[in-house]
């Protein structure tokens, strides 16, 4: 397993089949059924596992039967910005001689990691490597993961800090949509870490000491993964409640900014109710300097309460913008 081959069709496989050397088959991509069933039933792959590898979409699964373990992932990604989560489904199996992996979306250079290093490796890995290499390219999609949790992690902080300045609707819907990628990540990577142990459980003699003590630590991965995932999501009520708060302080300064302007031209219109009834006999209204006398006097009033409000804070805004 030493050189790379392009093949289009079934056909070039029959020579590295007739060759005996251990075989890493990639699939990329899921548009031509009739393509893929072809190269199954080449491989010798029981008909068992054609529907979880070419069917979409699968529940994340590791199955073991006689000397096959199928594992079904789903590859994360993101799109133009953390709170947009795309999903590949990629199929793995493990035969005797044969590592073959189906993945739902073509990419150019799939798994380019594992591949530089197997093809810098000497000696080339032999039969014996496959159930390692198995566990590599599981391994491979969760450390992807991790960078993501982070980017997750960086959108929640800005988010949070955004709405303690000024918090607006879209924030809380960005929010959501990174809770729901949080909980899209959860669903997909927590089964497999019961599974993994199943599969421990059960001694499957195509897994060497290598591969399993692999299998291990990718259940503490697993494990590791869901609880970023948990505290990530306590961080999406963080922001949910600071935008919240900062909502509801605001619409507490629109409410004591009405209050004041009630407060101060209650007494005004009370004066100048007093004065446009219409009786006969008001002495007020016969001098001469009457009219001037009851603007000073409303103005007197309306600067006493004014001062006496600001001496109190009412006037201080408590949702200005911190700098």
């Amino acid at each position: 397993m030493n050189h790379q081959h392009a093949l289009v069709g079934p056909d070039g496989l029959d020579a590295l089949i007739a060759s005996g050397d251990p075989l890493w088959v990639r699939l990329k991509g899921l548009g031509h059924p009739r393509l893929i069933s072809a190269v199954l039933q080449k491989l010798g792959v029981p008909e068992i596992f054609h529907a979880p590898l070419m069917e979409t979409p699968q529940r994340t699964r590791v199955d073991s039967m006689r000397d096959a373990v199928l594992v079904v992932m789903h590859r994360l990604s993101f799109a133009d910005s953390p709170d947009h989560l795309i999903s590949e489904q990629v199929g793995l199996l493990l035969m005797p001689n044969l590592l073959l992996t189906i993945e739902e979306s073509p990419e150019p250079h799939s798994f380019p990691q594992l591949t530089q290093w197997l093809d810098r490796l000497e000696p080339p890995p032999g039969r014996e490597d496959l159930d390692d290499i198995l566990h590599f390219l599981i391994d491979e999609m969760l450390d992807e993961l991790f960078p993501m949790l982070e980017q997750l992690a960086e959108l929640l902080d800005g988010l949070e800090e955004s709405a303690l300045r000024d918090p607006k609707p879209k924030l809380l819907n960005r929010a959501y949509m990174a809770r729901a990628s949080l909980r899209k990540i959860r669903s997909l990577v927590w089964p497999l870490r019961h599974q993994i142990l199943i599969l421990l459980r059960q001694n499957q003699r195509i897994l060497g000491p290598d591969a399993r003590s692999g299998f291990e630590d990718m259940a503490q991965h697993v494990g590791l993964i869901f609880e970023n995932a948990e505290l990530l999501r306590h961080q999406c009520d963080a922001v949910s409640d600071a935008y919240m708060a900062s909502a509801s302080n605001r619409m507490n300064q629109v409410m004591k900014t009405l209050t004041i302007v009630a407060s101060i031209f209650a007494p005004l219109t009370f004066i100048a109710g007093i004065y446009g009834m219409n009786f006969k006999v008001m002495p007020e209204l016969d001098l001469p300097l009457g009219y001037y006398f009851a603007l000073t006097f409303m103005a007197l009033i309306a600067g006493l309460q004014t001062y006496f409000l600001w001496r109190r804070g009412w006037f201080q805004d408590w949702t200005a913008t911190r700098r």
